[in-house]
């Protein structure tokens, strides 16, 4: 058995106009398995890259049809599911396919939604939340009283790190190439900011830290920023990449890193096994999770920065958005 689903495909490696709307089958869940009625799309630029031809999805995944992360409703169980029930409202990452009316997903793969929040809303919260809070805290290891430094911090990734180290009592340093998000940013409480076009912020991260420079990097430039950040970052620290809009290939000062006790990681969870997903989505229930919530009087310590909400019909030009480099936060896109 099979549900008919409508989706944006791609029809071809090329730009915004290659995304059509069209119909697809979804196969029905196996027994630890839900089918999902999607709501909403989270928009990141990996579904651009996708686009393009130069990000293709993990084998196993629907190869045409992008999105990693959605929100939406339960609309079948599998025979063995026990954690959920039809007409839950759920949200998750996943490795490809989120660009339709349903999807198939692992029982544990699966978050609840915040009480009270919008489908819409809650879209905007898997892929960045959980890429910044397992690079930052579960692979960088960021504690109270350090720096981190991020990189394109007027990006959704770069939104969800500023609130999340906040909340844990560190201290942002957030660089974008454009003065006025950093001055958007004050609001969510970034005091550090350094507005460069250039792979130049080593001095400044000195200068602010006092000297301690930055327990962790959160890169999503790469190759252009290597030798900074490697100068960046605090003996001891971490380097983490996620992304490499500034090339992926560049000479490594070996030396200093060395000298600096620094690791220097790779990272994506689109390609990860499913147990690491669960793991990632256990821990992100249990020490995230709960501060999408407001408690008492208080306002919630985390939300989800979007920009706009379009119909899913638009999906071209949410993309041809994303690619102007003129969003702050996130784009979703809904049925």
């Amino acid at each position: 058995m099979s549900t008919q689903a409508r989706a944006v495909r791609i029809q071809a490696a090329g730009g915004p106009e290659v995304l059509v709307l069209d119909q697809i089958s979804v196969r029905d869940p196996g027994p630890t398995e839900v089918l999902v009625e999607v709501v909403a799309v989270g928009l990141n630029r990996a579904d651009c890259l996708q686009r393009k031809g130069v990000y293709p999805a993990p084998p196993g995944t629907v190869p045409d049809v992008p999105g990693l992360e959605y929100a939406g409703r339960v609309a079948k169980i599998g025979s063995e599911v026990r954690s959920r029930k039809v007409g839950d409202p759920v949200m998750a990452i996943c490795a490809g396919g989120a660009y339709a009316t349903h999807i198939v997903a692992h029982e544990r793969e699966l978050l609840p939604v915040p009480a009270g929040m919008e489908l819409t809303q809650a879209a905007a919260i898997p892929e960045v939340f959980m890429t910044a809070y397992d690079a930052l805290f579960l692979q960088a290891h960021l504690g109270m009283g350090q720096f981190a430094l991020v990189h394109a911090i007027g990006s959704g990734i770069g939104t969800a790190a500023l609130q999340l180290i906040r909340a844990a009592g560190a201290y942002a340093i957030g660089t974008s190439r454009k003065a006025d998000k950093l001055e958007r940013l004050k609001a969510l409480g970034l005091v550090h900011g350094i507005a460069t076009d250039q792979p130049l912020f080593a001095g400044r991260v000195k200068e602010i830290t006092g000297g301690r420079l930055a327990q962790a990097v959160l890169d999503t430039v790469g190759a252009s920023y290597l030798a900074e950040n490697i100068k960046a970052v605090a003996i001891g620290g971490t380097i983490v990449t996620i992304g490499m809009l500034g090339g992926a290939k560049a000479e490594l000062p070996l030396g200093l890193l060395v000298a600096k006790r620094a690791a220097l990681r790779g990272s994506v969870l689109r390609s990860r096994p499913l147990e690491e997903k669960v793991a990632l989505a256990r821990a992100f229930a249990e020490c995230v999770l709960p501060q999408f919530s407001a408690v008492g009087a208080q306002p919630p310590a985390l939300r989800p920065m979007v920009e706009d909400v379009m119909p899913m019909a638009q999906a071209a030009q949410a993309h041809a958005r994303m690619e102007s480099d003129d969003l702050f936060g996130k784009l979703v896109l809904c049925w």
